[in-house]
């Protein structure tokens, strides 16, 4: 048998033993929730007890998310983790809102960077604040600014078509509103 059948022959061996040995590997016990005792998770939750849970999808009126970005009225779109508003100017404008409670300021910063926008220092209404720009998307701004209450507010202004003027206008003034609760 030459060197090269014996190689092969050891790692296919070896191969085997390991898919045996993972495949007879067992737990005994049933799987908890760390602090939770068996028994007690039953998947209900009684969503009763989130009376506010959109609250901070009407941070600002409608109608002043329409103004801010040039339309009259802001037509709701979805509301859960992010809120979205399509607004209707000229062309077809979407808005987007965030509030992530224990968000941090320099991480969604970084992440803007690391997905390839630039990104630039700003204040709003004297809170720390930074714009993001896609440079292959001229059009779009987000703004992000630390919140009062803990966490990041961030707004995003998407039209569909290039517009004239700063990108970052509107969602500055968007900021600028909640920021001073001028709304």
């Amino acid at each position: 048998m030459t060197s090269t059948i014996r190689k092969a022959i050891t790692l296919a061996a070896f191969a085997l033993a390991v898919v045996l040995g993972v495949a007879s590997c067992t737990v005994d016990g049933t799987p908890v929730r760390q602090g939770r005792d068996v028994g007690t998770d039953t998947g209900h939750v009684d969503t009763d007890k989130f009376e506010k849970l959109l609250a901070e999808c009407e941070i600002l009126p409608a109608t002043q998310i329409a103004k801010a970005v040039g339309g009259s009225i802001a037509s709701p779109g979805f509301f859960g983790a992010n809120c979205r508003w399509v607004v209707t100017t000229p062309a077809v404008v979407d808005v987007t809102f965030n509030w992530f409670e224990w968000g941090d300021f320099n991480h969604e910063k970084d992440t803007a960077k690391r997905l390839g926008f630039t990104t630039d220092n700003i204040q709003v209404q004297s809170s720390a604040a930074f714009t993001a720009r896609d440079p292959k998307r001229p059009a779009v701004c987000g703004v992000t600014a630390k919140a009062p209450m803990g966490g990041i507010y961030t707004w995003w202004v998407e039209p569909s078509t290039a517009s004239a003027g700063d990108a970052c206008a509107a969602p500055i003034k968007l900021m600028e509103l909640i920021l001073t609760g001028s709304y």
